[in-house]
Protein backbone atom coordinates (compact mmCIF):
# COMPACT_ATOMS: atom_id res chain seq x y z
CA UNK A 1 0.00 0.00 0.00
CA UNK A 2 2.81 2.35 0.92
CA UNK A 3 4.68 1.78 -2.36
CA UNK A 4 1.51 2.32 -4.36
CA UNK A 5 0.69 5.56 -2.57
CA UNK A 6 4.22 6.83 -3.10
CA UNK A 7 4.09 6.04 -6.81
CA UNK A 8 0.74 7.80 -7.11
CA UNK A 9 2.14 10.92 -5.43
CA UNK A 10 5.16 10.89 -7.76
CA UNK A 11 2.91 10.48 -10.78
CA UNK A 12 0.80 13.47 -9.73
CA UNK A 13 3.92 15.51 -9.17
CA UNK A 14 5.19 14.72 -12.67
CA UNK A 15 1.83 15.72 -14.11
CA UNK A 16 1.95 18.98 -12.18
CA UNK A 17 5.48 19.65 -13.37
CA UNK A 18 4.45 18.98 -16.96
CA UNK A 19 1.49 21.36 -16.65
CA UNK A 20 3.69 24.03 -15.10
CA UNK A 21 6.26 23.69 -17.89
CA UNK A 22 3.59 24.01 -20.56
CA UNK A 23 2.14 27.11 -18.87
CA UNK A 24 5.57 28.72 -18.70
CA UNK A 25 6.15 28.01 -22.38
CA UNK A 26 2.73 29.36 -23.36
CA UNK A 27 3.24 32.50 -21.26
CA UNK A 28 6.61 33.17 -22.86
CA UNK A 29 5.35 32.51 -26.37
CA UNK A 30 2.27 34.66 -25.78
CA UNK A 31 4.44 37.61 -24.74
CA UNK A 32 6.82 37.22 -27.68
CA UNK A 33 4.06 36.69 -30.25
CA UNK A 34 2.27 39.79 -28.89
CA UNK A 35 5.40 41.84 -29.59
CA UNK A 36 6.69 40.29 -32.82
CA UNK A 37 3.96 38.16 -34.40
CA UNK A 38 4.30 34.59 -35.61
CA UNK A 39 7.07 35.19 -38.12
CA UNK A 40 9.13 37.34 -35.76
CA UNK A 41 9.54 34.63 -33.13
CA UNK A 42 11.53 31.38 -33.15
CA UNK A 43 11.28 28.41 -30.83
CA UNK A 44 14.78 29.30 -29.70
CA UNK A 45 13.49 32.74 -28.63
CA UNK A 46 10.75 31.11 -26.57
CA UNK A 47 13.12 28.60 -25.00
CA UNK A 48 15.54 31.37 -24.09
CA UNK A 49 12.80 33.38 -22.37
CA UNK A 50 11.68 30.34 -20.39
CA UNK A 51 15.26 29.32 -19.62
CA UNK A 52 15.08 25.82 -21.07
CA UNK A 53 16.56 23.94 -24.03
CA UNK A 54 14.70 24.06 -27.34
CA UNK A 55 14.24 20.29 -27.24
CA UNK A 56 11.74 20.70 -24.40
CA UNK A 57 9.53 22.84 -26.64
CA UNK A 58 9.70 20.18 -29.36
CA UNK A 59 8.71 17.60 -26.75
CA UNK A 60 5.43 19.42 -26.05
CA UNK A 61 4.76 21.06 -29.43
CA UNK A 62 5.50 19.67 -32.89
CA UNK A 63 6.51 23.04 -34.32
CA UNK A 64 6.04 26.79 -33.95
CA UNK A 65 2.65 26.74 -35.68
CA UNK A 66 1.29 24.27 -33.10
CA UNK A 67 2.66 26.44 -30.31
CA UNK A 68 1.05 29.51 -31.87
CA UNK A 69 -2.31 27.72 -32.08
CA UNK A 70 -2.02 26.57 -28.47
CA UNK A 71 -1.31 30.11 -27.28
CA UNK A 72 -4.36 31.37 -29.13
CA UNK A 73 -6.68 28.60 -27.96
CA UNK A 74 -5.69 28.67 -24.28
CA UNK A 75 -7.54 31.89 -23.46
CA UNK A 76 -9.92 32.02 -26.44
CA UNK A 77 -12.29 29.55 -24.83
CA UNK A 78 -12.47 31.70 -21.71
CA UNK A 79 -13.10 35.03 -23.41
CA UNK A 80 -15.56 33.69 -25.99
CA UNK A 81 -17.37 31.66 -23.33
CA UNK A 82 -17.79 34.63 -21.02
CA UNK A 83 -19.06 36.85 -23.81
CA UNK A 84 -21.51 34.19 -24.97
CA UNK A 85 -22.88 33.91 -21.42
CA UNK A 86 -23.20 37.70 -21.19
CA UNK A 87 -25.00 37.92 -24.53
CA UNK A 88 -27.39 35.11 -23.62
CA UNK A 89 -28.12 36.76 -20.27
CA UNK A 90 -28.75 40.10 -21.97
CA UNK A 91 -30.95 38.45 -24.60
CA UNK A 92 -33.08 36.84 -21.88
CA UNK A 93 -33.31 40.10 -19.93
CA UNK A 94 -34.14 42.28 -22.95
CA UNK A 95 -36.73 39.92 -24.38
CA UNK A 96 -38.34 41.42 -27.48
CA UNK A 97 -36.73 44.83 -26.92
CA UNK A 98 -32.95 44.54 -27.21
CA UNK A 99 -30.97 47.69 -27.87
CA UNK A 100 -27.75 48.17 -29.79
CA UNK A 101 -25.99 49.68 -26.79
CA UNK A 102 -27.17 46.92 -24.49
CA UNK A 103 -25.88 44.22 -26.82
CA UNK A 104 -22.55 46.00 -27.26
CA UNK A 105 -22.15 46.40 -23.51
CA UNK A 106 -22.61 42.65 -23.07
CA UNK A 107 -20.12 41.88 -25.83
CA UNK A 108 -17.45 44.49 -25.06
CA UNK A 109 -17.60 45.11 -21.31
CA UNK A 110 -17.25 41.45 -20.42
CA UNK A 111 -14.08 41.17 -22.47
CA UNK A 112 -12.56 44.41 -21.19
CA UNK A 113 -13.28 43.36 -17.60
CA UNK A 114 -11.47 40.09 -18.21
CA UNK A 115 -8.33 41.88 -19.37
CA UNK A 116 -8.37 44.30 -16.45
CA UNK A 117 -8.99 41.61 -13.85
CA UNK A 118 -6.56 39.13 -15.44
CA UNK A 119 -3.58 41.46 -15.17
CA UNK A 120 -0.49 41.37 -17.35
CA UNK A 121 -0.92 37.82 -18.75
CA UNK A 122 -4.36 38.68 -20.09
CA UNK A 123 -3.20 42.07 -21.32
CA UNK A 124 -0.47 40.24 -23.25
CA UNK A 125 -3.12 37.98 -24.76
CA UNK A 126 -5.13 41.04 -25.77
CA UNK A 127 -2.12 42.50 -27.56
CA UNK A 128 -1.39 39.10 -29.10
CA UNK A 129 -4.90 38.86 -30.57
CA UNK A 130 -4.74 42.43 -31.84
CA UNK A 131 -1.43 41.81 -33.58
CA UNK A 132 -2.34 38.51 -35.22
CA UNK A 133 -5.98 39.26 -36.10
CA UNK A 134 -4.95 40.91 -39.37
CA UNK A 135 -2.71 38.05 -40.49
CA UNK A 136 -3.89 35.01 -42.47
CA UNK A 137 -2.91 32.58 -39.70
CA UNK A 138 -4.54 34.75 -37.02
CA UNK A 139 -7.73 35.33 -39.04
CA UNK A 140 -8.19 31.58 -39.44
CA UNK A 141 -8.01 31.12 -35.67
CA UNK A 142 -10.40 34.04 -35.14
CA UNK A 143 -12.87 32.26 -37.41
CA UNK A 144 -12.50 29.02 -35.51
CA UNK A 145 -12.73 30.36 -31.97
CA UNK A 146 -14.80 33.54 -32.16
CA UNK A 147 -17.32 33.24 -35.00
CA UNK A 148 -20.10 31.73 -32.82
CA UNK A 149 -20.05 34.59 -30.29
CA UNK A 150 -19.77 37.23 -33.03
CA UNK A 151 -22.76 35.77 -34.87
CA UNK A 152 -24.67 35.72 -31.57
CA UNK A 153 -24.03 39.46 -31.23
CA UNK A 154 -25.05 40.06 -34.85
CA UNK A 155 -28.30 38.16 -34.30
CA UNK A 156 -29.21 40.41 -31.36
CA UNK A 157 -28.25 43.52 -33.33
CA UNK A 158 -30.54 42.44 -36.16
CA UNK A 159 -33.45 42.23 -33.73
CA UNK A 160 -32.53 45.61 -32.24
CA UNK A 161 -32.38 47.16 -35.72
CA UNK A 162 -35.12 45.40 -37.74
CA UNK A 163 -35.24 48.15 -40.35
CA UNK A 164 -31.52 48.06 -41.06
CA UNK A 165 -29.94 45.95 -43.79
CA UNK A 166 -27.77 42.98 -42.92
CA UNK A 167 -25.02 44.70 -44.89
CA UNK A 168 -25.09 47.74 -42.60
CA UNK A 169 -25.09 45.58 -39.48
CA UNK A 170 -22.09 43.54 -40.61
CA UNK A 171 -20.21 46.72 -41.56
CA UNK A 172 -21.09 48.11 -38.15
CA UNK A 173 -19.62 45.05 -36.47
CA UNK A 174 -16.54 45.35 -38.66
CA UNK A 175 -15.98 48.91 -37.40
CA UNK A 176 -16.56 47.82 -33.79
CA UNK A 177 -14.00 45.04 -33.96
CA UNK A 178 -11.52 47.33 -35.69
CA UNK A 179 -11.74 49.83 -32.83
CA UNK A 180 -11.52 47.02 -30.29
CA UNK A 181 -8.41 45.50 -31.85
CA UNK A 182 -6.73 48.92 -32.02
CA UNK A 183 -7.51 49.36 -28.32
CA UNK A 184 -6.23 45.92 -27.35
CA UNK A 185 -2.95 46.55 -29.19
CA UNK A 186 -1.94 49.18 -26.59
CA UNK A 187 0.40 50.95 -29.01
CA UNK A 188 0.72 54.04 -26.81
CA UNK A 189 -0.26 56.35 -29.66
CA UNK A 190 -3.27 57.77 -27.80
CA UNK A 191 -0.97 58.55 -24.86
CA UNK A 192 1.25 60.73 -27.06
CA UNK A 193 -1.56 62.35 -29.03
CA UNK A 194 -3.43 63.33 -25.86
CA UNK A 195 -0.33 64.52 -24.06
CA UNK A 196 -0.86 61.92 -21.35
CA UNK A 197 -4.55 62.68 -20.88
CA UNK A 198 -5.47 59.22 -22.14
CA UNK A 199 -3.58 55.96 -21.63
CA UNK A 200 -3.73 53.02 -24.00
CA UNK A 201 -3.81 50.52 -21.14
CA UNK A 202 -6.72 52.25 -19.38
CA UNK A 203 -9.35 49.69 -20.38
CA UNK A 204 -11.69 51.00 -17.65
CA UNK A 205 -11.84 54.34 -19.45
CA UNK A 206 -12.46 52.52 -22.73
CA UNK A 207 -15.28 50.54 -21.14
CA UNK A 208 -17.03 53.75 -20.05
CA UNK A 209 -17.19 55.01 -23.64
CA UNK A 210 -16.83 52.41 -26.38
CA UNK A 211 -20.29 50.77 -26.34
CA UNK A 212 -22.10 54.11 -26.28
CA UNK A 213 -19.87 55.50 -29.03
CA UNK A 214 -20.30 52.46 -31.26
CA UNK A 215 -24.05 52.30 -30.68
CA UNK A 216 -24.35 55.85 -32.03
CA UNK A 217 -22.37 54.76 -35.07
CA UNK A 218 -24.74 51.87 -35.73
CA UNK A 219 -27.78 54.14 -35.46
CA UNK A 220 -26.24 56.65 -37.88
CA UNK A 221 -26.07 54.03 -40.64
CA UNK A 222 -29.78 54.32 -41.32
CA UNK A 223 -30.13 56.33 -44.53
Amino acid sequence: MSDGSTAKRISRTKAEQRAESIEQILDAAEYLFSKNGLNGVTLRDVAKRVGVHTTLLHYYFDDKQRLFEAVFARRAAVTSGRRMEALEAYEAEAGDRPTVEGALHAFLDTDLDLYVQGGEPWMNYAAFCARVSNTPEGAALMDEHFDPVVLKLVGILKRALPDYSDEDIFWGYHFVTGALMNTLARTGRIDKLSGGLCHSDDFSAVKQRIARFMAAGFLSLKA
